[in-house]
Protein backbone atom coordinates (compact mmCIF):
# COMPACT_ATOMS: atom_id res chain seq x y z
CA UNK A 1 0.00 0.00 0.00
CA UNK A 2 1.38 3.37 -1.01
CA UNK A 3 1.98 6.08 1.55
CA UNK A 4 -0.10 9.25 1.23
CA UNK A 5 0.27 12.84 2.33
CA UNK A 6 -1.71 13.23 5.57
CA UNK A 7 -4.09 16.19 5.68
CA UNK A 8 -3.27 18.90 8.16
CA UNK A 9 -5.48 18.83 11.27
CA UNK A 10 -6.09 22.58 10.81
CA UNK A 11 -6.09 25.25 8.10
CA UNK A 12 -2.89 26.72 6.71
CA UNK A 13 -3.79 30.00 8.43
CA UNK A 14 -4.31 28.48 11.88
CA UNK A 15 -0.77 28.99 13.19
CA UNK A 16 -0.55 32.65 12.20
CA UNK A 17 0.99 35.03 13.06
CA UNK A 18 3.68 32.72 14.41
CA UNK A 19 3.95 30.50 11.33
CA UNK A 20 2.53 32.03 8.19
CA UNK A 21 0.04 30.37 5.87
CA UNK A 22 2.27 30.51 2.79
CA UNK A 23 5.09 28.69 4.57
CA UNK A 24 2.67 26.06 5.84
CA UNK A 25 1.18 25.49 2.40
CA UNK A 26 4.55 25.12 0.68
CA UNK A 27 5.97 23.04 3.51
CA UNK A 28 3.03 20.63 3.47
CA UNK A 29 2.13 20.36 -0.21
CA UNK A 30 5.63 20.61 -1.69
CA UNK A 31 8.26 19.47 0.79
CA UNK A 32 6.29 16.80 2.64
CA UNK A 33 4.69 15.57 -0.57
CA UNK A 34 8.14 15.12 -2.11
CA UNK A 35 9.18 12.84 0.74
CA UNK A 36 6.03 10.77 0.28
CA UNK A 37 6.49 10.52 -3.48
CA UNK A 38 10.14 9.51 -3.25
CA UNK A 39 9.48 7.03 -0.44
CA UNK A 40 6.81 5.32 -2.54
CA UNK A 41 9.19 5.17 -5.49
CA UNK A 42 11.81 3.44 -3.35
CA UNK A 43 9.38 0.97 -1.78
CA UNK A 44 7.95 0.04 -5.17
CA UNK A 45 11.24 -1.67 -5.99
CA UNK A 46 10.99 -3.91 -2.93
CA UNK A 47 7.28 -4.57 -2.25
CA UNK A 48 8.16 -7.02 0.51
CA UNK A 49 8.89 -3.97 2.69
CA UNK A 50 5.30 -2.74 2.53
CA UNK A 51 4.37 -4.58 5.70
CA UNK A 52 6.84 -2.66 7.82
CA UNK A 53 4.79 0.54 7.85
CA UNK A 54 6.28 3.98 8.36
CA UNK A 55 7.49 3.42 11.91
CA UNK A 56 8.94 0.03 11.01
CA UNK A 57 10.80 1.48 8.04
CA UNK A 58 12.35 4.17 10.19
CA UNK A 59 13.39 1.67 12.85
CA UNK A 60 14.96 -0.48 10.13
CA UNK A 61 16.89 2.41 8.56
CA UNK A 62 20.61 1.75 8.65
CA UNK A 63 20.18 -1.98 9.19
CA UNK A 64 20.41 -5.00 6.91
CA UNK A 65 16.62 -5.14 6.73
CA UNK A 66 16.73 -2.37 4.13
CA UNK A 67 18.31 -3.26 0.75
CA UNK A 68 21.40 -1.21 -0.04
CA UNK A 69 19.81 0.05 -3.26
CA UNK A 70 17.27 2.09 -1.33
CA UNK A 71 18.99 2.55 2.04
CA UNK A 72 19.59 6.27 1.51
CA UNK A 73 16.07 6.86 0.18
CA UNK A 74 14.49 5.13 3.19
CA UNK A 75 16.65 7.09 5.60
CA UNK A 76 15.96 10.44 3.96
CA UNK A 77 12.42 10.15 2.59
CA UNK A 78 11.08 7.69 5.15
CA UNK A 79 12.49 9.97 7.81
CA UNK A 80 11.07 13.06 6.14
CA UNK A 81 7.60 11.53 5.92
CA UNK A 82 7.61 10.39 9.55
CA UNK A 83 9.09 13.61 10.91
CA UNK A 84 6.58 15.86 9.19
CA UNK A 85 3.63 13.63 10.02
CA UNK A 86 4.50 14.08 13.70
CA UNK A 87 5.38 17.76 13.33
CA UNK A 88 1.91 18.72 12.06
CA UNK A 89 0.30 16.89 14.98
CA UNK A 90 2.16 18.62 17.79
CA UNK A 91 1.10 22.11 16.70
CA UNK A 92 -2.18 23.94 17.13
CA UNK A 93 -3.64 27.42 17.01
CA UNK A 94 -2.16 29.93 19.49
CA UNK A 95 -5.28 30.00 21.62
CA UNK A 96 -5.28 26.19 21.96
CA UNK A 97 -1.64 25.72 22.88
CA UNK A 98 -1.94 24.98 26.58
CA UNK A 99 1.33 23.17 27.11
CA UNK A 100 1.86 19.55 28.12
CA UNK A 101 -0.57 17.37 30.00
CA UNK A 102 -0.14 17.01 33.75
CA UNK A 103 1.58 13.63 33.36
CA UNK A 104 4.02 14.88 30.75
CA UNK A 105 4.78 18.03 32.75
CA UNK A 106 5.55 15.88 35.79
CA UNK A 107 7.90 13.75 33.69
CA UNK A 108 9.57 16.89 32.28
CA UNK A 109 9.98 18.35 35.76
CA UNK A 110 11.54 15.09 36.92
CA UNK A 111 13.94 14.87 33.98
CA UNK A 112 14.92 18.53 33.58
CA UNK A 113 13.93 20.28 36.81
CA UNK A 114 11.20 22.44 35.29
CA UNK A 115 9.39 23.09 32.04
CA UNK A 116 11.42 26.27 31.55
CA UNK A 117 14.66 24.33 31.99
CA UNK A 118 13.42 21.80 29.43
CA UNK A 119 12.58 24.60 26.97
CA UNK A 120 16.04 26.07 27.41
CA UNK A 121 17.67 22.73 26.64
CA UNK A 122 15.33 22.06 23.71
CA UNK A 123 15.91 25.54 22.28
CA UNK A 124 19.67 25.02 22.53
CA UNK A 125 19.40 21.71 20.65
CA UNK A 126 17.34 23.40 17.93
CA UNK A 127 19.52 26.50 17.67
CA UNK A 128 22.88 24.73 17.62
CA UNK A 129 21.90 22.00 15.13
CA UNK A 130 24.35 22.78 12.34
CA UNK A 131 22.69 23.07 8.95
CA UNK A 132 19.35 21.35 8.44
CA UNK A 133 17.73 19.06 10.97
CA UNK A 134 15.39 18.59 13.90
CA UNK A 135 15.20 19.00 17.68
CA UNK A 136 13.41 16.29 19.66
CA UNK A 137 11.95 15.34 23.01
CA UNK A 138 12.05 11.55 23.22
CA UNK A 139 11.18 8.73 25.57
CA UNK A 140 14.21 6.47 25.87
CA UNK A 141 14.14 2.72 26.32
CA UNK A 142 14.44 3.11 30.10
CA UNK A 143 11.36 5.35 30.12
CA UNK A 144 13.29 8.54 30.80
CA UNK A 145 12.90 11.71 28.75
CA UNK A 146 15.78 13.18 26.78
CA UNK A 147 16.37 16.12 24.44
CA UNK A 148 18.36 15.50 21.31
CA UNK A 149 18.77 16.70 17.74
CA UNK A 150 19.36 15.02 14.40
CA UNK A 151 20.69 16.09 11.04
CA UNK A 152 18.68 16.30 7.84
CA UNK A 153 15.64 13.98 8.07
CA UNK A 154 17.11 11.53 10.58
CA UNK A 155 15.01 10.87 13.67
CA UNK A 156 15.37 9.03 16.99
CA UNK A 157 13.48 5.98 15.69
CA UNK A 158 16.46 5.28 13.42
CA UNK A 159 18.33 3.54 16.21
CA UNK A 160 21.20 2.27 14.07
CA UNK A 161 21.94 5.81 12.93
CA UNK A 162 21.37 8.26 15.79
CA UNK A 163 23.23 8.86 19.05
CA UNK A 164 20.11 9.16 21.24
CA UNK A 165 17.43 6.70 20.14
CA UNK A 166 13.91 6.81 21.51
CA UNK A 167 10.27 7.41 20.74
CA UNK A 168 9.72 11.02 19.62
CA UNK A 169 6.91 12.85 21.36
CA UNK A 170 7.85 16.38 20.27
CA UNK A 171 9.79 17.45 17.21
CA UNK A 172 10.74 20.82 15.76
CA UNK A 173 11.77 21.22 12.13
CA UNK A 174 14.72 23.61 11.85
CA UNK A 175 15.28 23.29 8.10
CA UNK A 176 15.28 26.77 6.57
CA UNK A 177 12.21 25.97 4.47
CA UNK A 178 10.23 25.77 7.74
CA UNK A 179 10.80 29.43 8.59
CA UNK A 180 12.76 31.41 5.99
CA UNK A 181 9.85 33.24 4.34
CA UNK A 182 8.88 34.87 7.63
CA UNK A 183 12.01 34.81 9.78
CA UNK A 184 14.76 34.86 7.12
CA UNK A 185 18.03 33.93 8.86
CA UNK A 186 16.63 34.20 12.40
CA UNK A 187 16.26 30.60 13.48
CA UNK A 188 16.09 31.67 17.17
CA UNK A 189 13.16 33.96 16.34
CA UNK A 190 11.31 31.08 14.70
CA UNK A 191 12.04 28.75 17.61
CA UNK A 192 10.77 31.30 20.13
CA UNK A 193 7.58 31.87 18.12
CA UNK A 194 6.99 28.13 17.71
CA UNK A 195 6.26 27.71 21.42
CA UNK A 196 3.11 29.79 20.87
CA UNK A 197 1.66 26.99 18.74
CA UNK A 198 3.16 23.95 20.47
CA UNK A 199 2.83 21.59 22.11
CA UNK A 200 -0.73 20.48 21.67
CA UNK A 201 -0.53 17.56 24.03
CA UNK A 202 -3.88 16.02 23.07
CA UNK A 203 -2.64 15.62 19.49
CA UNK A 204 0.92 14.54 20.30
CA UNK A 205 1.05 10.92 19.25
CA UNK A 206 4.46 9.23 19.30
CA UNK A 207 3.20 6.52 16.97
CA UNK A 208 2.67 7.77 13.43
CA UNK A 209 1.68 4.93 11.09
Amino acid sequence: MAFTLPPLPYDYTTLEPHIDARTMEIHHTKHHQTYVTNLNAAISKFPELNGLGLVGLNKAAGTEKIPKDIATAIRNHGGGHYNHSLFWKVMTGPTDSNGPSADLKAAIDSAFGSFEAFKEKFNAAATTRFGSGWAWLVVQEDGKLAVTSTANQDNPLQMAIVDTPGIPILGLDVWEHAYYLKYQASRPGYISAWWNVAPKREATDPVVT
